[in-house]
């Protein structure tokens, strides 16, 4: 087999894998993390979703601040941003917004959460799963206050299946 058969036959081995790969990626869902100040509940929630479903699906954090970004990527997101534009624009392009209810409030999160921020997630076609925990001077009736493990158990465990 002379050099240009042998070169086609693997570049058109290489184009197929290529492609599946860009298939599996358009299958894969995207969940974006979001969290400010330490990050420590953004971490705990990437953890628990690494935990439960590994590589199926693509884990962003977006933190409000670079430590907030930093923590949730060293246990386990696959990418992160972080700041007020990265938030705007990675959370019109993702399937599942996950974070406190802060997220969604203007000026939460000790100021880090920005007017403009809030309203892109608001806005985000994305489903949004959030958990009731606020440093606002808001209180979600109906809800009993659960330990933060607990809640991202529940999390885990009950809300996403049903939206992956």
């Amino acid at each position: 087999m002379d050099f240009y058969v042998r070169w086609t036959i693997s570049t058109t081995r290489i184009s197929c894998i290529v492609s599946q790969i860009r298939k599996a990626a358009l299958i894969m869902k995207n969940i974006c993390v979001i969290d400010g100040q330490g990050g420590g509940i953004g971490s705990a929630i990437i953890k628990k979703l690494k935990e439960r479903l590994g590589e199926k699906v693509r884990v962003i954090a977006l933190g409000t601040n670079a430590i907030a970004t930093a923590h949730m990527l060293k246990v386990g997101a696959n990418i992160g941003a972080s700041g007020e534009n990265a938030i705007v624009l990675t959370t019109q392009k993702v399937d599942l917004i996950i974070g406190p209810i802060g997220i969604l409030l203007a000026n939460a999160m000790m100021g880090e959460m920005t007017p403009r921020m809030a309203e892109a997630v608001a806005s985000s076609p994305a489903r949004k799963i959030l958990l009731p925990l606020t440093q606002e001077n808001i209180e979600v009736v109906g809800i009993s206050s659960m330990p933060l493990p607990h809640l991202i158990e529940a999390l885990v465990e009950n809300h996403l299946p049903q939206r992956l």
